[in-house]
């Protein structure tokens, strides 16, 4: 069985980025961060960025984003005291849906290091069943549409 693995992306790639710092705790005893770390990235991006365009109430919000499915792939790695810089794009839109891409970029390296996805399901809160993407979410989502 061969497993097709996605080239690095260029940070070109991504309409958003955000940096992030890596901490002495991001670490492993490998001496790099550890895979458990890049996600964590991924989720800050996600968040961050739909926290500032004002599409997610994360304590009062009646719709709220649970991840359905997630993958990485890793082709270098980082390490503390290494800068991150978080590249985000929207590659579907369904109904209820969203994928979200992430590149990871070590310090001003335009290759990424990591790259991988979230898929979100918007849910009421109160049921945790699906209902349509918010207008707000809809109209965050815009700029960062690839594809």
């Amino acid at each position: 069985m061969t497993i097709e693995r996605p080239a690095p992306l260029a940070v070109s790639a991504f309409p958003h980025v955000l940096p992030i710092t890596t901490r002495w705790m991001d670490n492993d005893v490998y001496g790099h961060v550890n895979n458990v770390v890049y996600y964590s990235f991924f989720d800050t991006v996600v968040n961050r960025y739909l926290i500032e365009q004002g599409a997610l109430d994360f304590t009062n919000g009646t719709v709220i984003g649970l991840v359905v499915e997630t993958k990485c792939n890793y082709f270098r790695p980082l390490a503390f005291p290494d800068a991150v810089r978080a590249g985000l794009r929207v590659t579907h839109q369904g109904s209820s849906s969203v994928r979200y891409e992430v590149g990871l970029f070590r310090n001003e390296e335009d290759t990424a290091c990591a790259q991988g996805h979230f898929v979100h399901v918007y849910v009421d809160r109160a049921s945790g069943r699906p209902v349509p993407l918010p207008d707000v979410l809809r109209k965050a989502l815009a700029p960062l549409q690839q594809g």
